[in-house]
């Protein structure tokens, strides 16, 4: 007896499995460009992103727009919200203090394995990334000091060796980053004692100094969130009641 059995789905064709790598490659495309973007500070915190005005920018298709949109949120960089819309996200203190913590943990064990794994020419170019902080530090201009102390620590990252934690390390900055940039402009008077930590930080994993490499680099995010905390409480008026 005859039983009914489904059609076996047939394979796509050619032409319509280009056409899905297309629309996939278009999708991580517009998902770095928009990534890079907010990491940059040329899309706000808070600020919506429209669909159709951003395909309409970068030149793509309503769907790797959807896509990418998607893909932002599960990294944590923008927020679905019903009826609303997509919006950059907004980290508040207390999710930033978060991060600062889980940051201290990552950046301790890069500078563990940093100062194992780090070659001759990458120590070089930290120093080279410190000096241009110190020209830097001068001038006080905070932006640019932001994006060098992302370029030392990127560096210092990939000088660790290790994928997975690299990975996890940029998606906790990505998201920190999206409170520092709002709050950038109060931190210039932090700018020389920065500076003296990464080089301090430098010279450990210069010199294959595991323990004090791991001990300065936590030390330096912690600092870091008690120093925001600090000029942010100095910049808020008290509250009479």
């Amino acid at each position: 007896m005859a039983t009914n059995q489904p059609a076996a789905a047939e394979p796509p064709t050619a032409a319509q499995a280009l056409e899905l790598l297309r629309a996939q490659s278009l999708a991580t495309l517009v998902q770095s460009e928009l990534e890079r973007r907010i990491i940059a500070g040329e899309i706000a915190a808070g600020a919506k992103l429209n669909e159709v005005d951003v395909a309409s920018a970068l030149g793509v298709s309503r769907g790797p727009v959807r896509e990418a949109f998607r893909a932002l949120s599960q990294a944590g960089l923008v927020s679905v919200e019903k009826n609303r819309g997509v919006f950059v996200r907004q980290v508040s203190l207390a999710e930033a203090s978060e991060y600062y913590e889980v940051r201290a943990a990552l950046e301790g064990l890069i500078g563990r394995l940093a100062a194992e794994r780090i070659t001759a020419e990458e120590v070089e170019q930290l120093r080279a990334i410190v000096r241009r902080m110190h020209r830097v530090q001068k001038s006080r201009r905070a932006e640019e000091y932001f994006a060098l102390n992302v370029e030392f620590h990127e560096l210092l990252g990939r000088a660790a060796r290790n994928n997975a934690l690299l990975a996890n390390y940029r998606s906790v900055v990505n998201q920190l980053d999206l409170y520092r940039r709002a709050t950038i402009s109060r931190s210039v008077g932090n700018i020389p004692l920065s500076t003296q930590e990464h080089e301090a930080i430098v010279d450990a994993v210069a010199v294959r100094n595991k323990a004090k490499a791991e001990s300065l680099l936590v030390q330096h995010v912690l600092v870091s969130r008690e120093r925001l905390r600090a000029s942010l409480a100095t910049a808020t008026p008290a509250s009479s009641s």
